[in-house]
């Protein structure tokens, strides 16, 4: 296939928004790529690369050479040149890369560079992402959408399965089973603003969960053989030794196991996500970082903590990849073989298969008795099982009083499904918001070409009269949003360059987020974590914004919760 006919169906894509519509045309463009390229067509078409990081930023992307005359690129060619920049390494790689690259986007058109760059920077936003790709393989292919949810959930990669589906049908999807050793696309948990939401989701009787900030592991076991991965299925085996020295110590033949991973202080008590976060990503043998800027994280809904761990029937479950969950004080401290005071500790929510006998499609009470009778109480996740709105609530305020972020509220007779933010799972938690003064914002790229999107965002220093940066975000901008606040930012800008508008500090903007955390990036020492726009203020002035004390009171506030 011509690569610059899947950029015409990203384009059609985004210039449509009904959903039937949008799945026709992929399944199209589907229809029409080669096997060879279906795996590299199915990633483009949900947005991202085959190969997921390549080694290229923004900054490499700003002096792109003139756009080719006429299409020559095909999806295979382009997903070689892709490959082949991804792989170098080593003294000159750098040059190297930027002389691939340089050569592709000579290569390519005005609408095939447009849609590179998208890749590239993740920037595309023509709303096919995975459940719409799902949809569309399987119109493409034939089969009833079901078979090819159930081949993601067991192969936990799109493009395989999209691959087996176009070329084999249902016959193909069928030859997918759960491997040990094999990750899973997780189940994942959606949002609802309060406890009586989700329930009106779930259904009673439901699991409430704490939810607190770790790791989201899924843990593989084959006799003395332990792999451990993350939500992305990325392999974390050689960096949580803790992990894999606990799974191996259960009485077990095979599991695997769904759930959180979290450093504990000498207390036991949860330390920030941060120090988790770098401690996951930290290489064997590599010096632990100190205060490393997680900024953005990612979350399992999950957590360990109430008293007592989860008992026979309770359950828990979670959704993110270096994400939140965790433990307290119900998993008992030290209980992780092989763990020191400072090691990440396991803390299970969900049994996916034990000895032989998969239990996927079983209820999750079923599941989680499962888990009590495999797993000890310590390396459980802390739960309650409610059958009353109140006793909900009174869940939901000790997962609070605790110190949790939260909690996920799950629907106990449901199977473990597919990467998708169903009904069965809930995540709730308060929203905190802060009012904040625009101090920059930066020129978008790809569907944002054009406007400024992201925002950098300051609090009210009142030792100075100045302003401290947080953090930047571009989340929450609708395009009405982003049209305005670009006429209103350049009436206000002071300096302006080709990427960033510095403007007056007198625009203020509020701002939900999930948390506080240390930063050594900016200089009030503290930024935002999942920062996004909820309105702009302008009945506020600036100097009715919140400053960088409430900022750092709230983060102590939180440090002492943990």
């Amino acid at each position: 296939m011509q690569f610059v006919d899947l950029a015409a169906t990203s384009a059609a894509v985004t210039a449509i928004s009904a959903r039937r519509g949008k799945i026709d045309l992929l399944a199209a463009a589907l229809r029409g790529l080669a096997p060879d390229e279906i795996e590299a067509g199915a990633a483009y078409l949900a947005g991202e690369l085959r190969q997921r990081q390549i080694g290229v930023g923004w900054a490499a992307l700003r002096d792109a050479p003139p756009p080719a005359e006429r299409p020559t690129l095909t999806v295979a060619r382009v997903d070689a040149a892709l490959a082949e920049i991804g792989e170098q390494s080593g003294p000159g790689s750098q040059a190297r890369r930027r002389s691939l690259l340089g050569a592709l986007f000579a290569a390519a058109t005005a609408d095939e560079q447009r849609l590179l760059i998208g890749l590239l920077s993740g920037e595309v936003r023509q709303g096919a992402q995975a459940g719409l790709l799902v949809d569309a393989v399987a119109r493409a292919a034939g089969v009833e959408v079901a078979e090819v949810r159930r081949a993601l959930l067991l192969c936990g990669d799109l493009k395989t399965v999209a691959r087996a589906a176009l070329t084999g049908g249902a016959a193909a999807l069928r030859g997918f089973g759960l491997q040990v050793g094999r990750p899973l696309a997780p189940m994942l948990a959606q949002a609802a603003a309060t406890v009586d939401a989700a329930l009106a989701a779930t259904g009673f009787p439901a699991a409430v969960d704490d939810k607190l900030d770790g790791v989201r592991i899924q843990v593989h076991r084959s006799g003395d053989d332990v792999a451990v991965y993350s939500r992305s299925l990325a392999d974390l085996t050689a960096r949580v030794p803790g992990v894999v020295a606990a799974v191996r110590a259960l009485p077990v033949r095979q599991i695997v196991l769904d759930g959180e991973a979290v450093v504990l202080d000498a207390t036991g008590r949860p330390r920030p996500f941060q120090e988790t976060s770098a401690r996951a990503a930290r290489r064997p043998g590599a010096p632990v970082p100190g205060g490393a800027d997680q900024g953005g994280g990612a979350g399992q809904e999950g957590g360990a903590g109430r008293e007592g761990g989860a008992g026979p029937g309770d359950g828990a479950a979670g959704d993110g990849d270096l994400g939140q969950g965790g433990a307290g004080g119900g998993g008992a401290p030290g209980s992780a073989p092989g763990a020191g005071a400072d090691a990440l500790r396991p803390y299970f929510f969900d049994l996916l298969h034990l000895d032989g006998v998969d239990l996927l499609d079983e209820p999750g009470q079923r599941r989680w008795a499962a888990l009590a009778d495999a797993v000890p109480g310590g390396l459980l996740v802390g739960r309650t099982i409610v059958s009353t709105v109140d006793e909900a609530n009174a869940a939901f305020d000790a997962a609070l009083n605790g110190g949790h972020e939260g909690v996920v509220v799950k629907a106990a007779g449901a199977p473990y499904d597919v990467g998708r933010r169903g009904s069965a799972w809930v995540k709730v938690k308060p929203r905190h918001t802060l009012d904040l003064v625009v101090l920059a914002a930066e020129w978008g790229h790809g569907r944002r070409h054009g406007w400024l999107s992201n925002l950098h965002l300051g609090a009210r220093d009142p030792a100075t009269g100045g302003f401290v940066m947080l953090g930047k975000t571009f989340k929450g901008l609708t395009d009405e949003l982003l049209r305005w606040q670009t006429e209103r930012l350049l009436e206000l800008a002071v300096e302006r360059d080709d990427w960033v508008v510095r403007v007056r500090p007198e625009l203020v903007v509020e701002i939900a987020f999930d948390g506080v955390q240390t930063s050594p990036r900016y200089p009030g020492g503290v930024a935002l974590r999942f920062a996004r726009v909820l309105r702009y203020r302008e009945d506020k002035s600036a100097a009715e914004a919140d400053t960088i004390t409430d900022v750092r009171q709230f983060h102590a506030a939180a440090s002492e919760r943990t």
